[in-house]
């Protein structure tokens, strides 16, 4: 078995820690800005009343959301 090389280790680690903290920043980012209960199809997975929520499409699907991701959704739910 190869050993590790300490130093080659930590600059691995160092840059896994960059990326991870990027996306991180980004996911902060973006939480203030749309609703972190509305689904890449713009559905409603909240299980509590929003005045964002609209009937599902089809019977059986999830609520669609009406938000436009420019407000803040932290005062519309109930």
């Amino acid at each position: 078995m190869e050993k590790i090389d300490p130093k080659e280790y930590q600059k691995r680690i160092e840059r896994l820690s960059d990326i991870l903290t990027g996306i991180a920043q980004r996911a902060d980012e973006v939480s203030m800005q749309r609703c972190p209960y509305k689904n890449r199809f713009s559905q409603c997975t909240a299980n509590f009343g929003c005045r964002n929520k609209r009937k599902p499409a089809a019977e059986g699907e999830l609520h669609r959301c009406a938000g436009d991701d420019k407000l803040d959704y932290r005062k519309a739910w109930e």
